[in-house]
């Protein structure tokens, strides 16, 4: 956000929907899974729900379930959606493809430093600061496009979305783990205030629902 603005603006944060790895808690990371019968179907229903906020663009991670999602939505409202390579999800090495059993009982201490808010380079790859130096500066460089008032739907992924709401809101990336995980297909809305980025929503889009995902 332009320094001393006050525009408006709003940005929708929306996880992808539901994977076969999602169901099976496996962690996927970078790894390009696609979406489930249930996936495309939980999609196209949000996106009925986000195209009635009528959304002036639509910026998606360039895997596959991201951009799925992406498109019940662009079909809905004939934007065109611009994908980003900087809205994937963690890359976390050894870890991805690893159910979350799994990856306690082979990175057990890795994982309890983790979710201690250590800076962990899970499975020897991205420490969650480093997502947010790619996915911040793209959600921030599209929604500067926006006009006053305007919305951007970022469709990514839970892990990129907690780290780069964490970053937009000025917390210490320390602090990150206090974000809930998101439920697949729901989303997080970030609302330009006097003094910067407020979250507005968290977690929205449905009743209650398991996280079934990378940020559990």
């Amino acid at each position: 956000m332009t320094s001393g603005s006050h525009r408006g603006r709003r940005v929708v944060l929306w996880r992808h929907g539901q994977t076969a790895w999602n169901l099976e808690r496996r962690f996927q990371g970078t790894t390009d899974i696609e979406l489930t019968e249930a996936g495309v179907a939980q999609a196209r229903r949000a996106a009925r729900l986000l195209a009635s906020l009528k959304p002036d663009a639509v910026v998606a991670s360039d895997l596959r379930r991201a951009a799925a999602t992406a498109a019940e939505l662009t079909a809905l409202t004939g934007l065109d959606a611009t994908y980003e390579e900087g809205l994937r999800e963690t890359y976390a090495g050894a870890w991805q493809g690893l159910t979350h059993e799994e990856i306690i009982a082979v990175h057990g201490e890795q994982y309890a430093a983790w979710k201690r808010g250590e800076p962990v380079r899970r499975g020897g790859g991205e420490l969650e600061t480093e997502v947010a130096d790619r996915a911040a500066p793209v959600v921030l460089r599209h929604a500067d496009k926006l006009p006053d008032n305007g919305l951007l739907v970022v469709v990514s992924h839970g892990g990129t979305i907690r780290t780069t709401i964490g970053r937009l809101l000025g917390l210490e990336a320390r602090h990150w783990e206090g974000l809930g995980g998101l439920s697949n297909c729901c989303w997080s809305v970030l609302g330009e205030g006097a003094r910067g980025w407020r979250l507005l929503e968290h977690n929205a889009g449905t009743l209650p629902e398991p996280v079934l995902g990378d940020d559990d």
